[in-house]
């Protein structure tokens, strides 16, 4: 049974391709900066960090507003290659982005996307995790600069957009959820919210 008026539904992000991911779902939500500090503690594994933070979002902001549904949601990226497995965060420069794309060049990456939706008043929470590996193809230096150049994709994870040109840097993509690779697996998403109540579609 659907509540007539589904509480409030929050945003724990700024992000504004989450934002532009949640807007397909049609339900009214706000957006807001959770302000926890992303850094890995010692020893913990990817998915265990991405699990660990998106939790925190939801909590923080679930704080301040006990009586909604706050979604927290994190994301990394992780290269195997033979010398071990390394996360990859947001680029930032150019100069850094290039440098990402080389060591992906040839490699395949896999993508952790973490969810958490919390409503602080009862304590109820739901939580899960999205695994996308992405392959990339063998890609020469003029091919990357031009990349970073025309997308400038310096505040994505892994350094690319996979809904723009960014598409064109692999060989395949093997997932269970094409939203999730861009940073809120939907799908997955969709069901929680439905057993919190909310109308989808």
């Amino acid at each position: 049974m659907f509540l007539q008026s589904p509480p409030k539904l929050i945003l724990a992000s700024t992000s504004r391709y989450r934002r532009e991911l949640l807007e397909r779902l049609g339900l009214p939500f706000e957006s807001r900066p959770a302000g926890i500090d992303e850094t890995a503690r010692a020893g913990e594994t990817p998915s265990a960090l991405v699990t660990r933070l998106a939790r925190a979002k939801a909590e923080r902001v679930a704080a301040d507003a006990p009586d909604a549904w706050v979604i927290g949601s994190d994301q990394v990226a992780v290269l195997g290659t033979p010398g071990g497995r390394r996360i990859l965060g947001k680029p930032g420069t150019a100069t850094r982005c290039i440098e990402q794309l080389r060591d992906c060049a040839g490699h395949r990456v896999e993508f952790l996307t973490a969810v958490a939706v919390m409503r602080a008043q009862d304590a109820a929470a739901h939580e899960f995790l999205d695994r996308t590996e992405v392959a990339f193809r063998a890609l020469e230096p003029a091919e990357i600069e031009r990349y970073v150049a025309r997308e400038s994709p310096l505040d994505c994870a892994g350094g690319f957009k996979c809904e723009g040109l960014g598409i064109t840097l692999f060989e395949a993509i093997d997932n269970r959820d094409p939203t999730a690779l861009i940073g809120l697996p939907l799908i997955r998403l969709a069901a929680t919210l439905r057993a919190c109540g909310y109308r989808l579609p």
